[in-house]
């Protein structure tokens, strides 16, 4: 922990990158926003604004003072944007005779000649991916049954050819795998070559790269034919960030499924009781047994029936909020958005929505939120506020027990980790089969945006609300931020590992609703002083939210634009320091293949090391290892001690190296080159931008990231005629080399002889 609080912002940034330096900094808005009050009695009764007598003028004019010092304190927080070089065009127009890519190529030949070196046309791989994972799966039973075979070799494994192995003739399973490879692979390569050669299979969406910021931030950011609805752009998301899946959808069913979604919300969120209330009509005792009759002898005992009285209940209420982001989740996919990160802030929006009308206004309001929204409907706008102002005195202590029991013990649990200790032991024991399942159920996670941000939201709510109600409360808000915020710098720098990178694009929905939360509290405070008959001195208060809208629109336009826009300014001056650093810098190279659909990548697992020349001719070198493999030789444990790299470990290695064996395959294939100059992107540590991601060093590429099949290549075998780089360019994860090659090497080929 201590270490974790050493590290500096911009070092933070390197590390976990700028969604997590920014999200950490809504904890330090938390702790800033509620750190000014000082409280000086002691008995919760006088806390209250409910032992407050009408016409209390000095009680008024503290409050008054109380929310006039708060409202500026929730100041903007300014990310700067990054430049990218990709832009994502969606809606494109058929052009007749010509196939997509065609019509992408010569639009942006003829409208942006000066700056656009290429394109990257989506496919709609989505039954290519089910079979690629289905074929993944068939590979890992395959694996274990060998496994099996291996130990016990005088038991071969079995199973039913039926559904799930529970039916049908039982048969010889490793036999029963590899066929079924076998045809997988065949229907793979069907619809692989269906997905190339199939027009249709090209959705009207692709990637664009231009060679400068500049070039691609005019394109972005600019109308490009008279009709509005067509050729639409902007930024690309980080291709990590991308969902692949939602490319398919086309454009023009975006707006009837985002009608429906928020229409489903709506209801969603009014009248969520009414599942559960039906699951706990099933959970209590009468409804068992007109379900599940055969369950009355059991039901009757004693035991038994007061358990399931007693638990049942509460249960069910909890596996249906505890499944309700995942359901969220699903709505936003269906909206169709682009990117994970996009999804994750609608899905948290929505989340927030469910907790502010069934927590926030459920809880001070009794009743179901449908008896809420028919007393709202039924009565004047006017008196809505001062019918929850009525209450909010009235539920602080339920408020501070829920800030104890959601926010503390979620802290709590939060460095504990005794959720995923528990689930990955499951896993273990239940589901793992091979190191590639051990892998997976190892896999770091993300920070849950989509379930922590709306908490967050929901706490500076009762922190703004109850400020000048019960200002009690603002002690357990304090606590909360300041324990959140070490422990989850901690997490962030050691735990987690972020899945992409949106540059802090989820800020501008958290200050808005941090502006809303300001509004709801004044006007709650408006509604609550007026029970208190000084309806004359609290007249004042009526400037407090028009000042707010207006600092609002005042942080929407000097603020807004960084996380939409891109200055041309900045993107030209970009453009100048890059060419003037890295003069040699080959974008086209670079980010050629950077957008391709990464099924087409996890397919055996294939790792593209290079591109090699060879006079005109253009060679591409593909080392296929699959994840394990890789992991292990890359590993610096798997690194050579200083004693095998004696004698011993070059005779060793050099006999290892004859064969030049890269994973167990007998197909070998044999090149010569007299010079080559290699080009190495280090797919999945690629960044566009040295904001969002440390670029690599020439240490990175050569210790860390690269695989030990790579090293052992560019190692000097004074045997075989290899001499290391004799130049090494390492630019934004690219890193450029030249070897000299005095004879044939022998490097395989998975699955084929054929040279690639």
């Amino acid at each position: 922990m201590p270490d974790a609080l050493k590290m500096s912002q911009a070092e933070l940034i390197d590390h976990a990158g700028l969604d997590s330096a920014v999200y950490l900094r809504i904890y330090i808005v938390g702790n800033l926003s509620f750190l000014s009050k000082d409280l000086v009695v002691s008995n919760i009764d006088k806390l209250s604004i409910s032992n407050v007598i009408p016409h209390s003028e000095k009680w008024i004019l503290n409050r008054l003072w109380v929310k006039f010092l708060h409202s500026p304190i929730i100041m903007p927080f300014k990310v700067t944007s990054w430049g990218k070089k990709e832009v994502v065009v969606r809606n494109i127009p058929p052009a007749p005779g010509h196939t997509i890519s065609e019509t992408v190529d010569q639009f942006f030949q003829t409208n942006h000649p000066d700056h656009y070196i290429g394109h990257q046309a989506v496919h709609n791989a989505n039954k290519f991916a089910k079979l690629v994972k289905q074929r993944e799966r068939v590979q890992n039973w395959l694996d274990y049954d060998q496994l099996k075979s291996e130990r016990r070799p005088d038991k071969r494994p079995t199973r039913k050819k039926g559904f799930i192995g529970l039916f049908g003739e039982r048969v010889d399973s490793i036999d029963f795998y590899q066929q079924s490879l076998i045809e997988l692979d065949k229907r793979i390569a069907s619809e692989h070559q269906k997905i190339i050669k199939d027009g249709k299979a090209i959705m009207p969406v692709a990637f664009v790269t231009f060679d400068s910021r500049w070039g691609a931030a005019v394109c972005a950011q600019t109308q490009q034919t008279k009709n509005p609805t067509h050729w639409l752009t902007d930024w690309a998301p980080e291709p990590h960030d991308v969902y692949w899946k939602n490319l398919a959808i086309p454009f023009v069913y975006l707006s009837i499924r985002r009608l429906i979604i928020s229409v489903s919300v709506f209801a969603l969120v009014f009248f969520y009781m009414i599942p559960i209330a039906f699951v706990q009509s099933l959970a209590n005792l009468e409804g068992l047994e007109k379900v599940f009759p055969f369950l009355r002898p059991l039901i009757e005992w004693k035991v038994i029936k007061s358990f399931l009285q007693g638990f049942l209940p509460g249960l069910a209420l909890k596996v249906f909020l505890y499944i309700l982001p995942t359901v969220l989740m699903v709505m936003s996919k269906v909206e169709g958005y682009l990117s994970r990160s996009s999804l994750e802030r609608r899905t948290a929006a929505k989340y927030y929505y469910f907790m502010l009308v069934n927590v926030f206004l459920g809880s001070i309001i009794t009743g179901t939120a449908f008896e809420q929204l028919h007393s709202f409907l039924y009565q004047a706008p006017t008196q809505v506020p001062r019918t929850i102002g009525v209450s909010i005195p009235m539920k602080a202590t339920f408020f501070i027990t829920y800030i104890m029991v959601d926010g503390w013990a979620g802290v709590a649990s939060e460095i504990l980790r005794l959720k995923p200790l528990v689930i990955y032991h499951l896993k273990n024991m239940f589901i793992v089969k091979t190191e590639r399942d051990r892998e997976k159920a190892m896999r770091p996670e993300s920070i849950a945006l989509p379930v922590n941000l709306p908490k967050l939201q929901l706490y500076f709510l009762l922190g703004l609300v109850y400020a000048v109600v019960t200002p009690v409360i603002l002690p357990f808000i304090l606590v909360f931020f300041a324990f959140a915020f070490l422990v989850y710098r901690h997490q962030i720098i050691n735990v987690y590992h972020q899945k992409y990178e949106s540059a802090g694009a989820f800020w501008p929905h958290v200050h808005r609703r941090i502006i809303a939360s300001l509004l709801i509290s004044q006007l709650l405070l408006l509604g609550l002083l007026s029970t208190k008959k000084a309806s004359n001195s609290t007249t004042v208060l009526i400037v407090l939210p028009v000042l707010t809208i207006w600092f609002h629109k005042y942080c929407k336009s000097r603020f807004e634009p960084a996380f939409r826009k891109y200055p041309l300014e900045e993107a030209m001056a970009k453009d100048k320091l890059e060419r003037a650093s890295e003069p040699n810098l080959n974008v086209k190279a670079y980010l050629s293949d950077a957008y391709l659909h990464p099924i087409f990548w996890s397919f055996k697992d294939d790792v593209e090391m290079g591109e090699l020349f060879r006079g005109e001719k253009k060679l591409k070198l593909v080392v296929k290892l699959d994840q394990t493999s890789r992991r292990r030789r890359s590993s610096p444990s798997s690194e050579e001690s200083e004693e095998e790299r004696g004698t011993d470990g070059r005779d060793r290695r050099g006999r290892r190296n004859k064969k030049r064996r890269i994973d167990d395959e007998e197909d070998v294939m044999m090149i010569t080159w007299q010079k080559v100059t290699a080009v190495m992107r280090m797919r999945g540590r690629m960044s566009s931008d040295p904001t969002t991601r440390r670029p690599l060093t020439e240490e990175d590429c050569m210790r860390r990231h690269c695989p030990a099949s790579l090293r052992e290549l560019l190692v000097r075998e004074e045997d075989e005629g290899v001499v290391p780089p004799a130049t090494c360019i390492v630019s934004d994860g690219v890193m450029s080399f030249t070897l000299d090659v005095a004879e044939e090497l022998q490097l395989p080929q998975k699955n084929s002889a054929k040279p690639v």
